[in-house]
């Protein structure tokens, strides 16, 4: 009988303190790009070995993301070569990036000679409808992929930007040409990423 009646009491502690963790975690609302941004700052305390980039790389550095449509994997190698490479770091709730992408879209025919790759460390399955949401006229076009950045590799070896969407402009030979963090007039944002 005093096993049953502590391992009651047990149970309800927990169940109450579960209750009030949700009920303190909805007081403490934050944007989307920023709760993303504390999650991966999060991640990278909970792996010290694993050095954040804190200055953009300046050259393209290697990495291994995977296509969100396909699951496969997707490197240095696979991008064309002879164009810029526009990798914009997203959360798919982010009103801001959400916004970006539109205008893009509506904007597609500036961009039919760039690389365009959305990337984001969220669940494949968020990002799925993403372009279909947000980007129609960038669905299946031949420059332009949803990448799953499945090992936290950006923050690790692109940057750890600090609001979304996060843009960074490599030229056709793998050099830095320009990068920033959030909203930006979108008449700037398509002349950096075709100049």
């Amino acid at each position: 009988m005093k096993f049953l009646i502590t391992s009651i009491a047990i149970s309800t502690f927990t169940l109450l303190s579960a209750c009030q963790s949700n009920n303190n975690d909805a007081g403490n609302a934050q944007h989307p790009a920023e709760h993303q941004v504390d999650q991966q700052q999060a991640a990278a305390t909970s792996q010290p070995t694993v050095p954040m980039a804190k200055e953009p790389a300046k050259q393209l550095p290697d990495f291994k993301f995977y296509k969100v449509k396909s699951g496969i994997g997707f490197t240095n190698e696979d991008i064309p070569a002879n164009r810029n490479s526009i990798f914009i770091l997203f959360d798919p709730s982010c009103g801001h990036c959400q916004q970006e992408t539109g205008l893009l879209a509506k904007n597609y025919e500036k961009l039919k000679n760039v690389n365009l790759y959305f990337i984001s460390m969220n669940d494949p399955s968020l990002m799925a409808s993403f372009l279909e949401t947000f980007g129609k006229e960038l669905v299946d076009k031949p420059n332009v992929e949803v990448l799953y950045d499945r090992n936290q590799e950006f923050i690790q070896k692109f940057h750890v930007p600090a609001q979304f969407p996060a843009n960074y402009i490599y030229g056709a030979d793998g050099t830095l040409k320009n990068n920033w963090d959030g909203e930006k007039d979108i008449d700037f944002v398509l002349a950096e990423f075709i100049k």
